[in-house]
Order: structure tokens, then C-alpha cells, then sequence
């Protein structure tokens, strides 16, 4: 008994090795895919846009191999939980209700104006209008804090054509993001003042996981230390430099 309770030991011990030999081989970054120009799928069908290239370069500062694996912005966080993935880097705001869950990191973007986008032409009450914002979003908990009536899509390509189709007045969203949609249709335009919501975006990490987020906040600071992380935001154009 003493010898099977021993080998039995050895063998847990082993394994466990093994999990974190494998755990601190490859890191797995989770992300959305869909919310260009923060992450976005290529052409190719690969992670791409601000976060892939600011989540390369945190992995080689912290000598770190990482691998990027998408998921639904809706399960973002319980399957990082669950540990399908090490990290988010998703364009999540950094919020208090988030911090009951989640540790992040310092924020590696100031916080991006959220801006209305309507039909062009009218002009919008927001406490008073139909908004549309993906569900899950800093933007989806202020329309219904002001108490206007809100319609919440898994998707954020599903929100503009809500506003397209008539069933909304406008989208609540990150201006870096609307802003193509501005710009590249006649029929789109801002329909109401910009606004500021959460803390700036950062880095999602298991609370279990302090060492791992610690070697990703000190490679964010080098970044801003040395200009780089800043070269990145005005390369896509995500909003105020540090």
C-alpha cells in the first residue's frame, strides 16, 4: 500500500510538472475576431488588427511563445475561466463588475470616446431612443442605465444593420470602430455626443494567474516607456496616445 500510495504520487507530481512545463511553453491569447481594427480575421483567416500586434509583441518582451484562439465575445470571459485560454486581449474595458471576476492588467489604450451611430441626417436623444449595442459591453450597461430602450446583439456587425433595418435609432459603440462605418456610407453618420465609459482597455487573466499577468504589465509599461506602444495606436488609429 505504501509503495502504490508513493509510485501514485510521483506519477500526480509528474503531471503536474508536465501542465506547467506546457503551461509556460505556450500561452494562449483569446480574443473575439470580430471587432475591427482592435482583432479582426485576415483574408487568411488569422487573428489580425491593433491587439495581434501589440499581443506579438508583449509575448517577445516577456519571452513568452503564444498562440491566439478565438471565441464569442458572449463566453469570453467564463471560458477563460474554465481555462480554454490563459488571457484576453480583446478590446475589454477595464470595469469594476469585470474585477469581481477577472484580474487585468494596466490598460494598454486610454479610454476611447463611445460614440452614437445613426442613420445620417437626424439628431437623437439617447435616454429617449432605441440604441443597439453588443451584449456583454460598457456600452450595453449605459443605455440601460440612462433607462433608454436597449437591443442587444451577440455580434457588433449585427448592431449597425439593426440601425440599417430601422429597428434602432443608433448604435452605442467604440468610435475607433464606428468610424469606418461613418466614413465609407453616405447613410451613416454620429447622431449624438461622444461619451467617455470604463478605464481603458486591458489584458483579462485568471485571478489564479498573478505571475503570468505580472509578466505582461511590465512588458505594457515597456512598451509605453520606449514609444512603441504608442506608434501602434496611431498605426490603427484606436484612440489617444499615452
Amino acid at each position: 500500500m505504501k509503495l502504490f500510495l508513493t509510485g501514485t504520487a510521483v506519477l500526480a507530481l509528474t503531471a503536474s510538472l508536465a501542465m506547467a512545463a506546457s503551461h509556460s511553453e505556450t500561452v494562449r491569447l483569446g480574443t473575439e475576431g470580430a471587432y475591427p481594427p482592435f482583432n479582426f480575421l485576415n483574408d487568411a483567416g488569422e487573428v489580425d488588427g491593433f491587439e495581434r500586434e501589440v499581443g506579438d509583441e508583449l509575448c517577445a518582451r516577456a519571452e513568452l511563445t503564444c498562440e491566439w484562439v478565438t471565441n464569442e465575445w458572449d463566453s469570453i470571459i467564463p471560458n477563460l475561466v474554465s481555462g480554454n485560454y490563459d488571457a484576453i486581449i480583446a478590446g475589454m474595458s477595464i470595469t469594476d463588475e469585470r474585477e469581481e471576476v477577472i484580474d487585468f492588467t494596466q490598460n494598454y489604450t486610454q479610454p476611447d470616446p463611445s460614440s452614437y451611430l445613426g442613420m445620417a441626417g437626424t439628431e437623437i436623444d439617447p435616454a429617449g431612443a432605441v440604441i443597439a449595442a453588443q451584449a456583454g459591453t460598457i456600452q450595453a450597461a449605459h443605455i440601460a442605465e440612462i433607462g433608454a430602450t436597449l437591443l442587444e446583439f451577440a455580434n457588433p456587425e449585427e448592431t449597425i444593420g439593426a440601425v440599417r433595418d430601422g429597428e434602432a435609432d443608433a448604435v452605442l459603440a467604440d468610435k475607433s470602430f464606428l468610424t469606418p462605418y461613418a466614413e465609407e456610407s453616405a447613410e451613416l453618420d454620429f447622431v449624438a455626443e461622444d461619451i467617455l465609459l470604463g478605464g481603458g482597455i486591458g489584458m483579462g487573466f485568471r485571478e489564479s494567474d498573478a505571475e503570468l499577468r505580472a509578466k505582461f504589465d511590465a512588458a505594457i509599461q515597456s512598451m509605453k516607456e520606449d514609444g512603441s506602444l504608442n506608434a501602434l495606436i496611431e498605426k490603427w488609429d484606436v484612440g489617444e496616445t499615452f
